[in-house]
C-alpha cells in the first residue's frame, strides 16, 4: 500500500475522531464518524501503518490514543491471521514507540501510557515465552533508557500480572504457561522492581530539596510510585520467600517510605498486602520482623505525622491504610502465636497496643470501627488473652468504648470533631446512622469479650457512669424535641450520653453474670445501683426508656434479694401508663396523640414486664396476686391503655400462671382472665359483625366519609374492641404451656397419654377457652378475605378508599428505603384516620393468622382433631385468594401455613395437610406463573409503551413483591418436603434479604437432602405430586436468582428422585430437562445458579437418558451443540462395560455440551470474542532441574525464536 493511501486515510480518520470528540457535533454526524472508525478497524487491510502513523508524537493526544487503539484492536482480533513478518514489524514498532515515541514522563497523558502498555501485554499474552524468549531482557534494556521508559515497563509488568493472575482473562493453557514462566523468573523480576524502586527513591530524595532539579526529582518520584503500584500487583500472589528475601529488605524499604509524603500511600498499600498474606504459618514467620524496633518506629512516626497535619484527604487515606496494616499485623500475630508454636510474644507488643489504641481513640468514627475486629481477636486469643500487657489494656479499651458508644459525628452537624471526618466517609446522615448502629453492635461484642477477661473492672466503670448520668442536669441541646418544651430529641447531648451509657452497662453487666461464680458477684453494689435507678424520676420519655433498660440490666441482682421485686414492678407499671401531658389539661376527645418516644416507653415497660416473667417466673410467682391486681386495675379503664399494652400485661400473667404447674388451677385462672374477651367475642352483635363483610365495614367505620380526618374517628372504639379480643387470644395461645419436665406435667394433670411412638401427649390449659372462640375467628378471617372482593372495596367510604392498601412503612421496607432519622422518635404520631384504619386492617390480618399458626404447637392434638378442620380452613383462610394482594398472601404463608404444617403430627397428614396443600400449591403456581409472565412481557416492551398510570416506583414495588412471594412459596414447599440434616429451616430472615447474597459457586447439593415423611405423603397423592413438581421446575426460569438457587440445590432433585421408579411419560421427562435448561438461559450469568443448574441437568440426564432417548433430542436443539461430542458422551454413558470417567470430568464435558444455552450477562452478550491460540507446550519434556532455567538456553532449544530483538 502506498504512503499516499495511508496519508489520505489517516486524514479522514483524524477528521472522524475530531467529530466524535467535539461536544458541538450533532448526534447524526457523530454516529456516522463512529461508524466510519469502527468499520475501518474491522475491515481495513492497512490498519497497522495507519495506526502507527496516527500514533506519532506530532499528533494530538486524542488522535494518538485512537492510533494506539487501532493497534490494540489489531493485536486482539487479527493476530492469529497475521503473517509472521507483519507481527515482527508491529512488535518492533511498538517497542520503538516506548523507546522514543512518547513525550517525557511528566508531559505524557496517562491514557496514552495505559493503551501503549496494553498493546505490549496483548502481544505477550499471545507469544511469550515460546515465541518471544527475550521479552524480559528487552523490557530491561528499555528501562535503562530513562524514567519515561521505566514507568511504561512498570505499567506493562503490572498489567500482565493483573490479566494473568488477578483477572485470569485468557485460556487456561496460556495462563499456565505465562504464570509458570513468571514464577520461574520471579527472582529476576523482583530484584528488578526493587532496584528500580530503590534507585529512583534515592535520586528523588537527593534532588527534591534543590529547586533547579525539581522536574528531575518529580520524574524519579513518578517511577517510584509506578514501581510501588506494580509491586502491589505481585506481592499478593508470589511465593512469600520473595517478599521476605534478603532479611526482609522489601518490608524494610516499604517502612522507610512511610515517611515520604509522595510515596507513603503506595508503600502502605504494598505493606498491607504483604502483611495480609495467608499461607503456611512457617512461611509467614519472617513477617514478625514488622514488630521489631525499626519497623515499629517508622510505622508509628508516620501515623503521628499524618495525624498531626490535620484533616487533609490524602493524609486521612494514608491513616486508614496504616490502620489496616496494624489490624493485619494483629491478625498475623494471632495466627502465628499458639500454644504449640515457637513464635514468642514480640517485645514491642506493648508499643503495638498503645499505637492501636491511638487509632481506637481517633476522632474518625471509621478508624475507630476499623480496629474492633482485631481487638476481638486479641481478647479471644488463647495465649495473648493471658498476657499482662493486654490485660492492662482492658480498662483503657473500655474507657475508649465509653466515648465511642456516644452517637456523634453526623456529617450534617458540627457538634463533634468526628463530623468533619464523617463528611469524607458518609454521603448522608442516614448512611452514617446505619454504619454507627452496626459499629455499636460490634463494640458490644468486643466489650463482652474484654469483660470475660476482667468482669469486675467493666462493672465498676458501668456503675460510675450510671451514677454520673443520674446526677447530671439534663441538657436538651439547641434542637428541642417537638414533644414538648425542655425534652430531649435523639440528638440532644443528654440523650446521646444516656443512650451510650445504657448500652455500655447492659453489655458489661450481662457478661459479668455469665463470667463470675455466684459467690463472686458484687450483690451489694448491684442492689445500690438498682435502688438509685428505681428512685430516679424523669418526665423525659427518651431518658425514661434508657432508665427502664438499666432496670432490666440490673434485674438479675434481684434474684439474690427478692424483697426488691415489688419496687421494680411499681417502677415498670408506672411507666406503662406514662404520659408527657397531664390528661386533665385536655378535653379527652381531642387528646393530643402520643409521640413515638412516649409510645416506645410504654411498649418498653410492657416488654420488660414480659421478659421478667419469661426469664424469672419462679422469682415473680410469690408476687402473682400483686401483679394480677395491678393489671386488673389498669384494664378496668378502657381508655387508659392501648390494646397492645393490655395484651402484653395479660401475656405476662399467663407466663407466671405456667408456674402454677397445676392444670385445673391454671385453667380456672385463664377462664377468668379471658371472660371479658369471651363475653365480647361471643355476643350476638359481634357474631353478626364478624361474619358479614358489610356489617363489618360499617362497624369499624370504613364506610364513612369523615370531615376532619385527624381528630374525628367515631368508630375507633369499635376497632379497638376487635383488636383487644384478637390480641388477647393470640397472647394466651402463644404463652400458655404445660411444664417442660414430664414428671411435673404428670403431677400437675397435663399428661393425657402417649403416642404409639411413646412420646407423651399433653393438654394445654387454654384449649377449652380458645376453641370456644375459634368459629368466630375463622368467620373474621373469611370476612377479611372477602373485603377484597371488588363489590366490597366499592363500599368503602371516600376517606377510606385506600384502607386495604399497604402501609407506607411496609412499602419502604420492601423497596429498601431508609426511614428519615428524626421521625423515628420525635413527631407526635398525628395519624390520619385512614392511616389508623390501614394499620388496623394490616395488624388484624397478621394477628389472626398468628393465632392459627400458633394453635398447632400450642394445643396440638386438640386443635388438629377439631371436626372438619381442613374444610373449615379451606372455606375461611383460603377463600377469595384471587383478589388478595401479594403483600397479604406472604404473611399468611409464613405465619400460618408454615407453622401449621410443620407442627402437625404425621397422623393428620392425610386428613388435614394434603387436602389443604394440594389445592394451595396448584393455585400459587398458577398465580406466580401469571405474575412472572406479566413481568417478562413488561421488560420486553419498550419503555415508552408502558402506561403512565403505573409509575416506575409502583412497578418496582410490584416486582419486588412477586419476588418475595416467590421466595416465600418456594421456601414453604422446601420446608414441607425436604429435610436437610444439620440445617435450620428458619429462612424467614433471609427471605427478605438482599438479592446480592453472596452465592456459593461450588454447589453439589448435600447428599442428605432427603424427602421428609410429609414430603413422601404429599408425593403419594397424584394431584399434589404434580403440583409440587411443576411449581419447582417452572420456578427455575422465574427471574429471582435467590429462589432459583435454593430450589435447584434443595428441592428439585429430591422431588424428581421420588417419582423415578414409576413410569414417567416421555413428554414429562423432556419437560423437566427443558425447564432446567430454560433456567440456565435465565440465570446462567450468575455463577452460583449456573453451577447448581448444570449439576441438576447433569443428574437428570445421567439418570434418565438410558431410559428416554427423547432427552437426546432435547440436547440436539441446544444452539451450537457439537454433535460428535454429544455422541461420544452418550456412548460412554450408555455403555455400562466402559470404566466410568471421574465425575468431575464427565460433568465438565456435559457443561461444554450445554454451554450454548447458558445465559450471559448483558455486558457480554454482544462482546466481540477474543481468541488467543495455545502455543507449543512448554513443559512436555522431563522438567529441567531448577538450576537450568528454560529461558536461559542460549540457543533457544525447543523455543522457536520468532521475535528477534
Amino acid at each position: 500500500m502506498s504512503a499516499e493511501q495511508v496519508s489520505s486515510l489517516c486524514e479522514q480518520l483524524v477528521k472522524a475522531v475530531t467529530v466524535i470528540m467535539d461536544p458541538a457535533s450533532t448526534q447524526r454526524y457523530r454516529l456516522e464518524a463512529l461508524k466510519f472508525c469502527e468499520e475501518f478497524k474491522e475491515k481495513c487491510p492497512i490498519c497497522v501503518p495507519c495506526g502507527l502513523k496516527l500514533a506519532e508524537k506530532t499528533q494530538t493526544a486524542i488522535v494518538r490514543h485512537f492510533g494506539l487503539q487501532i493497534l490494540e484492536h489489531v493485536v486482539k482480533f487479527r493476530w492469529n491471521n497475521m503473517p509472521r513478518l507483519e507481527k515482527v514489524y508491529l512488535k518492533n514498532n511498538v517497542m520503538g514507540l516506548i523507546s522514543s515515541g512518547t513525550q517525557s514522563i511528566l508531559e505524557e497523558e496517562s491514557h496514552i501510557k495505559d493503551v501503549l502498555s496494553r498493546i505490549v501485554v496483548e502481544m505477550i499474552k499471545r507469544e511469550w515465552p515460546q515465541h518471544w524468549p527475550d521479552m524480559l531482557k528487552e523490557l530491561d534494556t528499555l528501562s535503562k533508557q530513562g524514567e519515561t521508559q521505566t514507568e511504561l515497563v512498570m505499567f506493562i509488568l503490572l498489567r500482565l500480572a493483573e490479566d494473568v493472575v488477578t483477572f485470569q482473562t485468557l485460556p487456561t493453557q496460556r495462563r499456565r504457561d505465562i504464570q509458570q514462566t513468571l514464577t520461574q523468573n520471579m527472582e529476576k523480576i523482583f530484584s528488578f522492581l526493587l532496584t528500580t524502586l530503590q534507585q529512583n527513591v534515592n535520586k528523588y530524595r537527593r534532588m527534591k530539596t534543590d529547586l533547579a532539579q525539581e522536574p528531575k526529582a518529580q520524574a524519579n518520584c513518578r517511577v517510584g510510585i509506578a514501581a510501588l503500584n506494580t509491586l502491589a500487583g505481585y506481592i499478593d500472589w508470589v511465593a512469600l520467600s520473595h517478599i521476605t528475601a534478603d532479611n526482609c529488605k522489601l518490608l524494610e524499604m516499604l517502612c522507610l517510605l512511610l515517611n515520604e509524603p509522595e510515596l507513603q500511600i503506595g508503600a502502605a498499600e504494598c505493606l498491607l498486602i504483604a502483611v495480609s498474606r495467608k499461607g503456611k504459618l512457617e512461611d509467614r514467620k519472617p513477617l514478625m520482623v514488622l514488630f521489631g524496633d525499626v519497623a515499629m518506629h517508622y510505622i508509628l512516626s508516620a501515623a503521628q505525622t499524618a495525624d498531626g497535619e490535620g484533616l487533609v484527604e490524602k493524609h486521612y487515606v494514608f491513616l486508614k491504610r496504616l490502620c489496616q496494616v496494624l489490624c493485619a499485623l494483629g491478625s498475623q500475630l494471632c495466627a502465628l502465636l499458639g500454644s504449640d508454636s515457637d513464635v514468642e510474644t514480640p517485645a514491642n507488643f506493648g508499643k503495638y497496643l498503645d499505637s492501636f489504641l491511638a487509632f481506637t481513640t481517633h476522632p474518625s468514627q471509621f478508624l475507630r470501627s476499623s480496629t474492633q475486629i482485631t481487638w476481638g481477636a486479641l481478647f479471644r486469643h488463647e495465649v495473648l488473652s493471658r498476657d499482662p500487657l493486654l490485660l492492662a489494656m482492658i480498662p483503657k479499651y473500655l474507657r475508649a468504648s465509653m466515648t465511642n458508644l456516644v452517637k456523634v459525628g453526623f456529617p450534617s452537624k458540627t457538634d463533634s470533631p468526628s463530623c468533619e471526618y464523617s463528611r469524607f466517609d458518609f454521603d448522608s446522615d442516614e448512611d452514617f446512622n446505619a454504619f454507627f448502629n452496626s459499629f455499636r453492635a460490634q463494640q458490644g461484642e468486643v466489650m463482652r469479650m474484654a469483660c470475660r477477661l476482667d468482669p469486675q473492672t467493666g462493672f465498676q466503670m458501668a456503675g460510675e457512669w450510671l451514677k454520673y448520668q443520674l446526677t447530671s442536669p439534663v441538657d436538651t441541646g439547641p434542637m428541642n424535641s417537638k414533644t414538648g418544651e425542655g425534652l430531649c430529641s435523639i440528638f440532644s447531648p443528654s440523650f446521646v450520653q444516656w443512650d451510650a451509657m445504657t448500652f455500655f452497662s447492659e453489655s458489661v453487666i450481662s457478661q459479668m453474670f455469665r463470667t463470675l461464680d455466684k459467690d463472686e458477684i458484687p450483690v451489694n453494689d448491684g442492689i445500690d445501683l438498682l435502688q438509685l435507678v428505681l428512685n430516679f424520676e424523669t418526665k423525659d420519655p427518651l431518658i425514661l426508656s434508657c432508665v427502664l433498660t438499666n432496670v432490666s440490666a440490673l434485674f438479675p441482682f434481684v434474684t439474690y434479694r427478692p424483697e426488691y421485686l415489688p419496687q421494680v414492678l411499681s417502677k415498670l407499671f408506672a411507666s406503662v401508663t406514662f404520659e408527657v401531658i397531664e390528661e386533665s389539661k385536655f378535653v379527652v376527645s381531642v387528646q393530643a396523640p402520643r409521640t413515638r418516644a412516649v409510645k416506645n416507653v410504654r411498649r418498653h415497660a410492657c416488654s420488660s414486664i414480659i421478659k421478667m416473667c419469661r426469664d424469672y417466673p419462679q422469682l415473680v410467682l410469690p408476687n402473682f396476686e400483686m401483679l394480677y391486681n395491678h393489671v386488673k386495675q389498669l384494664l378496668s379503664n378502657e381508655l387508659l391503655l392501648t390494646q397492645m399494652e393490655k395484651c402484653a400485661l395479660m401475656e405476662a400473667l399467663v407466663l407466671i400462671s405456667n408456674q402454677f404447674k397445676d392444670y385445673e388451677r391454671q385453667k380456672v385462672f385463664l377462664e377468668e382472665l379471658m371472660a371479658p374477651v369471651a363475653g365480647l367475642w361471643l355476643s350476638p352483635e359481634m357474631q353478626r359483625v364478624l361474619s358479614d363483610p358489610e356489617a363489618f365495614i360499617s362497624y369499624v367505620g370504613a364506610d364513612n366519609k369523615i370531615a376532619d380526618p385527624v381528630l374525628e374517628d367515631p368508630s375507633g372504639l369499635n376497632r379497638s374492641r376487635i383488636s383487644f379480643c384478637v390480641y388477647t387470644i393470640l397472647g394466651v395461645v402463644k404463652r400458655a404451656r404445660w411444664p417442660a419436665a414430664t414428671e411435673e406435667a404428670k403431677a400437675g394433670g397435663f399428661l393425657v397419654g402417649y403416642m404409639p411412638s411413646g412420646s407423651p401427649i399433653y393438654r394445654n390449659p387454654c384449649t377449652e377457652q380458645v376453641l370456644k372462640l375459634l368459629d368466630n375467628l375463622l368467620a373474621l378471617i373469611r370476612t377479611h378475605n372477602n373485603l377484597y372482593m371488588p363489590e366490597m372495596v366499592a363500599r368503602l367510604g371516600e376517606t377510606f378508599a385506600k384502607a386495604l392498601d399497604m402501609l407506607e412503612v411496609e412499602k419502604n421496607a420492601i423497596l429498601g428505603l431508609p426511614q428519615p432519622l428524626l421521625e423515628l422518635y420525635d413527631s407526635p404520631v398525628y395519624k390520619t384516620v385512614l392511616e389508623r384504619m390501614q394499620g388496623f386492617f394490616c395488624t388484624l390480618y397478621d394477628n389472626c393468622f398468628h393465632i392459627l399458626g400458633n394453635a398447632g404447637p400450642s394445643m396440638q392434638q386438640d386443635f388438629y382433631t377439631v371436626e372438619g378442620l381442613a374444610t373449615q380452613l379451606l372455606s375461611s383462610a383460603f377463600i377469595n385468594l384471587n383478589n388478595i394482594p401479594d403483600y397479604r398472601l406472604r404473611p399468611m404463608l409464613r405465619v400460618f401455613v408454615k407453622p401449621l404444617v410443620l407442627s402437625c403430627p404425621s397422623e393428620y397428614y392425610e386428613t388435614l395437610v394434603c387436602p389443604m396443600l394440594g389445592p394451595l400449591v396448584t393455585y400459587l403456581h398458577a398465580r406466580l406463573s401469571q405474575k412472572w409472565q406479566v413481568i417478562n412481557q413488561r421488560s420486553m416492551l419498550c419503555e415508552d409503551e408502558a402506561a403512565d398510570d403505573n409509575p416506575e416506583s409502583q412497578e418496582m414495588l410490584e416486582e419486588q413483591l412477586v419476588r418475595l412471594l416467590t421466595r416465600e412459596v418456594m421456601d414453604l414447599i422446601t420446608v414441607c418436603c425436604v429435610s436437610k440434616k444439620g440445617v435450620e429451616h428458619n429462612t424467614t430472615a433471609a427471605v427478605d434479604g438482599d438479592d446480592d447474597e453472596a452465592m456459593a459457586t461450588d454447589v453439589t447439593p448435600p447428599a442428605s437432602a432427603e424427602l421428609t415423611e410429609l414430603g413422601k405423603c404429599l408425593m403419594k397423592q397424584e394431584d399434589v405430586c404434580t403440583a409440587l413438581l411443576i411449581t419447582a421446575y417452572t420456578s427455575l426460569s422465574w427471574k429471582d436468582t435467590l429462589s432459583c438457587q435454593r430450589t435447584t440445590t434443595q428441592l428439585c432433585w429430591p422431588l424428581l428422585k421420588q417419582v423415578l421408579p414409576g413410569n414417567l411419560l416421555p413428554d414429562a421427562v423432556s419437560w423437566f430437562f427443558t425447564s432446567v435448561l430454560k433456567g440456565l438461559q435465565t440465570h446462567g450469568q450468575h455463577d452460583g445458579c449456573m453451577a447448581a443448574l448444570v449439576h441438576l441437568a447433569f443428574q437428570i440426564y445421567e439418570a434418565l437418558r438410558p431410559r428416554y432417548t427423547e432427552l437426546k433430542a432435547v440436547m440436539e436443539q441446544i444452539p451450537d451443540i457439537q454433535r460428535d461430542s454429544l455422541e461420544q458422551f452418550d456412548s460412554k454413558l450408555l455403555n455400562p462395560t466402559l470404566q466410568k470417567v471421574a465425575d468431575k470430568r464427565r460433568k465438565d464435558h456435559f457443561k461444554r455440551l450445554i454451554s450454548g444455552c447458558i445465559g450471559k450477562p448483558l455486558g457480554e452478550q454482544f462482546r466481540k470474542e477474543v481468541h488467543i491460540r495455545n502455543l507449543p507446550s512448554l513443559f512436555k519434556k522431563v522438567k529441567p532441574s531448577l538450576e537450568t532455567d528454560v529461558l536461559e538456553n542460549e540457543d533457544g532449544e525447543g523455543l522457536t525464536a520468532l521475535f528477534e530483538p
